[in-house]
């Protein structure tokens, strides 16, 4: 790996870790609902430099991220890493197996709804409480409505950053 390449993920890592803990700073509607702002630059490492790239983003946003907001090796780091990490495996196969010929909006939305899934599998096992299961239609529906978001503006940015203010012309 190249120094510029390093130099380049550690930019995308920083500004996910940023938009990571500014996010967990925010009022939510709902206890465990968040945009995933801190995800588009994953999305955009994955497209313009590939799986690995993006799940070195995806790390040095939870660890930095966990580190900052004093939540490194609790419970909540520990269902973000799960969900973070299934995430980031759902949405690199998607992008190299081309599903549906999937642009960033769709691996987005199919990354939210993997990461909810993973993350209530994992707070399963903390809690122990089967009915935390009921949760999945509404946690489906909210990571598909931020998949979309999140995966409209990875897809503005991808294009601004390959194109530039060509388009204007």
């Amino acid at each position: 790996m190249s120094v510029k390449m390093l130099i380049r993920l550690a930019f995308l890592g920083s500004i996910s870790a940023i938009l990571f803990i500014f996010e967990g700073l925010a009022p939510r509607p709902v206890p465990w609902v968040k945009l995933g702002l801190g995800n588009i630059p994953v999305v955009l490492a994955l497209f313009m430099y590939g799986p690995i790239a993006a799940l070195t983003v995806c790390w040095l946003k939870l660890i930095l991220g966990g580190l900052v907001g004093g939540l490194f090796a609790g419970p909540t780091f520990v269902i973000s890493v799960a969900g973070a990490s299934v995430s980031w495996l759902v949405m690199s196969l998607c992008y190299r197996l081309r599903i549906l010929v999937l642009s960033p909006l769709g691996v987005s939305i199919w990354g939210a709804c993997s990461h909810q899934l993973t993350q209530l599998v994992i707070a399963y096992f903390f809690v122990g409480q089967f009915a935390i299961f009921s949760l999945i239609p509404v946690a489906l529906f909210t990571a598909s409505i931020t998949g979309v978001f999140i995966g409209l503006l990875a897809l503005w940015l991808l294009r601004l950053l390959w194109y530039g203010d060509s388009q204007k012309e």
